[in-house]
Order: C-alpha cells, then structure tokens, then sequence
C-alpha cells in the first residue's frame, strides 16, 4: 500500500510552504514523527497568526518519487543511517536529499573546491592539478559543477572520487555545457541535489546548495575568487560550522585573487599544494559527531509557550536579523519555548531563517 511507504509523509513535511530544515527538525522532535507533524500545522500557524500553509498532498509526493526513481536516483533523509554525519551536524542540514552515484565517497575524507566561474587560465589549470592529486590520495573532492574551478575541480577528481552538489533538481544540467560532465559525475562520483526533480535553478537556490558543499566537507579550498561571491560565501558556512578555510594566494593584480588574498589575511590557511591540504584535514574523533538518526531526540523542544511568552519573543524581533541566542538571552525564556515561537511565527509565514542561526521577521 502506498500509505506504508515511510517517505511520503516526510517528503509532504519537507515539501510543505513555511517549512525550512530547521523547522522540518523541530517538528519531528516535537511530535515524534512527520505524520504527526503535518496533523499539527494547522494548529500551529494559527497560535502564530497566520494561515494554516500549504501542506503538500500525497498525490504530489508520489509522483515526485515516481519520477525520482525514473531517473534513477534515490533519497537519502537526515534520520537514514547512511546520512553523511558531518552534513547532519550543520543547523540546517537537508531534510532530505536526492542522490545518485556512489554515497560511499562521502565516507572518505571529504574537502570542497571551490572558485570564480570566470577563473584564469593557471588557476584552472592548478585547481584540476590539485583536484587530482586529492584525490588520488583518496580525499574526495566535492565542488558545485559550475563553470571554471568548480568544472576543473571535478575533472581532475573525476578517477578519484568526486561530488557534485547542484543547485537545480537532479534531472536538469547548470550550466547547460556542462551536462556530459555532470552526467560523468553521476555515473563515476556521487551527485547531490535537495531540490525535486524538475526544478530549474534560481538564484536563492545557490546558498542552500553551498551550505551542503561546505557541509559534506572537513575543509574548504577556494581557489580563486572576487571579494563577494558565491565561493566566499561558501568559506563563510564552512568556518561557522567549524570546518578549515583554506585559500590559494594570488597576484595582487588580478581582482579575481581578492577574496582569496581576504581570506588569508583574516586567517584561512594559505594552500600551495595538495599535502598541505591533507595537512588540514585532521582526522575528527566520531565521539564528537552524533548519529543522524539521534538529532531529532537531541532537540529539548517539547514545552509550549504562552500568549505572553509568544509576545515577549515577536516584540523583540524585527526586520533585521537577530542570532536566536539573542533572543534567548534578551527574552529570559527557555531556549524551548523561544525556538517552539519562532517554530509557528514561520509557519504562519511571519518569519524568516538566516544562515549563523539568525532570525528576522519576514518582510
């Protein structure tokens, strides 16, 4: 029977409107299981004053699994046994994932590569040297498929074992002119995508998909890069998550050695081969990474909240995005009840998440 299949549910949760990674946790921490979770939205986003969201139907999520399994692809959820232990350890790790590939290589020692899509020449040329070298010492290389050191990254991995985390659904190549490359990738390496099959990539898709890159990763290298872009970005997530930074220095010169030369004066490793990055990654005692399958116990969100705890926590958010230790701090209310407010505000649609654990009112 299809109601037996034990991915319906927590794909209708995941794919339900106002329902992010953190949220889809909490609810499961709370209620136990997705099945209770989507009984339960309704009831919550009215306590935070708005609409009972958009809850994705079961026809919906049967045929996205239908198309899943069409593609040859299948999902991998945060309470799976196989779930990679250190993308599970990030805040907002994905609910769940669409793979394809060999999920043995985020066993291996991983480390992100990443870069300008418009790279010069030599540094493309030392990314795929490097991506090489890694992996033939068995570290696996994970990058984006992008265009320039996400591209050479990968082809020098290629042999040796490479991920490709996408930001579109798992079926649809970005750019375009790399679609042989991430064809390769899923048949000789591991490709990733959160987002269901079909979907074309936006641009509010591209940090979710970094946070997964630095997330899979114990370090990562960026190898050539503008002062803002997507490949700072992705050294920001893996130093908040307590991962290495690592940075290829460059001329002076050349705008697109900024960010890196940025990143090694506020302290990243310089990197000038692939035994210095080995270097970096550390061996991380297991003792120190909890079990996929043991976060949603870990999560102490069973109290409730009353109408003058509900207020005291809205009154003190804003527009501006605000840490949720703040909050606590400032609300002098259990970590619990803070986090249950927050919980309904954002399925009321009257909240929005922010990377480093932040929170704002959504505009």
């Amino acid at each position: 029977m299809a109601d037996a299949d034990p991915r319906i549910d927590r794909l209708r949760l995941i794919r339900s409107a106002n329902v992010g990674p953190i949220t889809y946790r909490q609810l499961v921490a709370r209620f136990g299981s997705a099945t209770a979770a989507l009984e339960a939205l309704p009831h919550l986003a009215a306590r935070g004053g708005g609409r009972a969201p958009v809850i994705a139907s079961e026809d919906a999520v049967m045929r996205e699994i239908a198309r899943t399994e069409r593609l040859a692809a299948r999902y991998l959820f945060l309470d799976d046994a196989d779930y990679p232990p250190l993308l599970a350890e990030i805040e907002n790790a994905p609910p769940a994932l669409i793979l394809r590939g060999r999920l043995e290589l985020v066993a291996r020692p991983c480390v992100a590569m990443v870069g300008a899509r418009n790279a010069s020449a030599a540094a493309c040329r030392f990314a795929r040297q490097l991506a090489e070298a890694l992996a033939g010492e068995g570290i696996t290389v994970v990058s984006g498929l992008a265009r320039g050191i996400d591209t050479a990254a990968h082809a020098g991995s290629l042999a040796g074992g490479t991920v490709g985390v996408i930001a579109s659904g798992i079926d649809i190549a970005f750019p375009p002119e790399n679609a042989a490359l991430q064809e390769s990738v899923a048949e000789r390496g591991l490709l990733v995508a959160e987002q269901p099959p079909g979907t074309e990539p936006r641009a509010r898709h591209f940090p979710y998909r970094n946070r997964i890159i630095a997330g899979l990763s114990q370090g990562t290298v960026v190898v050539e890069a503008a002062p803002k872009s997507g490949s700072l970005i992705t050294a920001r997530l893996a130093a908040e998550a307590g991962r290495e930074v690592m940075a290829v220095p460059g001329s002076p010169l050349d705008p697109r050695a900024q960010g890196c030369n940025l990143l090694i004066r506020e302290g990243a490793t310089l990197i000038q081969s692939a035994a210095d990055v080995a270097e970096m990654l550390r061996p991380i005692d297991p003792r120190s990474v909890r079990s996929p399958s043991s976060r949603y116990a870990a999560e102490p969100v069973a109290e409730d909240a009353g109408e003058a705890e509900r207020r005291r926590v809205t009154d003190l958010l804003s527009p501006v995005p605000v840490p949720v230790d703040e909050l606590v701090r400032q609300s002098a209310l259990p970590a619990a009840v803070v986090q249950i407010v927050l919980l309904e505000l954002e399925l009321a649609g009257r909240l929005e998440r922010h990377a480093g654990g932040r929170a704002s009112l959504a505009g």
